[in-house]
């Protein structure tokens, strides 16, 4: 396998398998929910350690160990949110005549305690990368807030594709706050942006004249780009894309 194309395979099936555990794990029932989060929280502390240690090493597995480590910090947050620990202080449908303002307000009262989490787990990552060398973790953990943030702002806004298959029967309170459109004004521009973003990063990845390691770390953050404009495609093109993780929505039967 050309070695350019080991880290493209590596966070595909990283995407893939990760996101179909997670739903697994979420959907079994909910006397196991606690022993989950401990375990999850255990791999939390794993990760931070890793991280800390390999910004230290500029070598080319620590490229794949930095990206992996984030992913494993990002996982514990998808857990958290989606087992029902860390979500927001209203658990609550919206109102009916919630509009605008008040209805933004009301969303962003039901994630508040998620997004501040997210926000503890990149300062967390950027301090123990502050000034090493190899930072891969936190660019990793920046590509998925930023396209986490984009897909929020979309499902809020309205998408054709809500993806209702994913969320928990103790969170279906949040459908209330996504709303089903064809498209909104956000969309095109967050697509745009993303695609920018992802173009710049091929581009950088393949200069020529980097070192394995960076070439490595930036090959990864590329994928990972693109994934996450794959995934925003999803949500208004008429596909099953959640057929992709059929195997992790078994638990819920």
């Amino acid at each position: 396998m050309p070695q350019q194309l080991t880290p493209v395979v590596y966070v595909l099936f990283a995407w893939w398998f990760s996101t179909g555990v997670i739903l697994y794990l979420v959907g079994l029932p909910r006397s196991t929910h606690k022993w989950t989060m401990a375990a999850t929280t255990l791999m939390l502390a794993i990760a931070l350690a890793v991280i800390a240690r390999s910004a230290q090493d500029t070598g080319h597995a620590a490229a794949y160990v930095g990206f992996t480590g984030a992913l494993a910090v990002w996982a514990w947050q998808e857990m958290a949110f989606l087992l029902g620990y860390v979500t927001g202080p209203r658990r609550q449908p919206c109102p009916a005549q919630a509009q605008g303002w008040r209805r933004a307000g009301l969303a962003f009262q039901t994630v508040w305690h998620h997004e501040l989490a997210l926000l503890l787990l990149g300062a967390t990552i950027a301090a123990l990368t502050w000034h090493q060398p190899n930072r891969g973790a936190l660019a990793t953990f920046a590509i998925l807030w930023g396209m986490r943030q984009s897909a929020k702002l979309n499902f809020f806004l309205g998408v054709r594709n809500l993806n209702e298959h994913f969320l928990p029967t103790h969170l279906v309170y949040l459908h209330s706050y996504f709303r089903r459109r064809r498209m909104n004004v956000l969309f095109p521009l967050s697509v745009v942006a993303a695609t920018a973003a992802t173009i710049a990063a091929w581009q950088g990845a393949f200069t020529g004249d980097l070192p394995a390691a960076q070439e490595a770390a930036a090959l990864l953050g590329a994928t990972l780009l693109s994934l996450g404009v794959l995934e925003h495609w999803f949500m208004v093109i008429p596909l099953p894309s959640h057929a992709l993780w059929n195997w992790g929505l078994r638990s819920r039967e």
